[in-house]
């Protein structure tokens, strides 16, 4: 279980507060009005922003003192976290090693996951030579490699159309279901929600609260909620 014991997350004059418990294996948006700190939210699961009060526990234990690379999370962002001077095959690799330094069965790995998400025979390509659809597969491979049971999505599929953000999304629930990992997406579309989500966590007025029943909050949302979709 994922828990957010009485988190307060503090930069100049923004603050936001969590006092959340996510169950293992749930699959949940994150959602709310632009800028009112969703990013923020997951970065701080991750360890990329400090937090200022409170607790992040991990089946019991605290996380927040420890390095992004040292809590049991793999995170996508908008720009899918790969190195343009690398290949397919080594930005995936680099989930299992960053030094890149793999035995065969190692090498064995990096390419199943690879084949896995539909790129058989791309290890070579750079993400210049990769459509948006093939670059957000290279990170999903590296994903499914490190076998972390917890994941964290910042919108990565924004940038996508419809039907192939559709694709990707049914590729994570896949991916996530095969793990049992925890899901934690932040989006501004709520078809993605929907489509992934049962349970939301609502990022409003200062507070994440949740996580609430998807449809019933969509269908009845708050004010803060009701003004950002219109």
């Amino acid at each position: 279980m994922l828990v957010l014991e009485r988190v307060e997350i503090t930069q100049d004059a923004f603050r936001l507060s969590a006092d959340i418990s996510i169950a293992q294996g749930a699959s949940v948006a994150v959602i709310g009005p632009s800028g009112a700190g969703k990013s923020t939210l997951l970065a701080a699961i991750a360890g990329f922003t400090p937090i200022a009060s409170g607790r992040i526990l991990w089946e019991g234990a605290n996380i927040a003192p420890k390095s992004p690379s040292a809590r049991p999370l793999s995170i996508l962002f908008q720009d899918n976290n790969l190195f343009p001077h690398l290949s397919a095959f080594d930005n995936v690799a680099l989930g299992l090693k960053p030094s890149l330094r793999l035995t065969n069965s190692e090498r064995t790995q990096v390419t199943g996951a690879l084949a896995r998400v539909g790129l058989e025979g791309y290890d070579t390509r750079r993400p210049a030579q990769l459509s948006g659809g093939q670059q957000s597969r290279v990170a999903l491979a590296r994903v499914l490699l490190r076998q972390r049971p917890l994941v964290l999505l910042d919108e990565p599929f924004a940038a996508l159309g419809p039907a192939l953000k559709a694709e990707m999304l049914a590729l994570v629930r896949e991916i996530c279901a095969g793990l049992g990992a925890t899901l934690l997406m932040v989006t501004h579309d709520i078809d993605d929600a929907r489509a992934i989500a049962p349970q939301t966590v609502l990022v409003a007025d200062g507070t994440a609260t949740g996580p609430h029943a998807t449809e019933a909050l969509l269908e009845n949302p708050p004010a803060s909620l009701r003004a950002y979709l219109g």
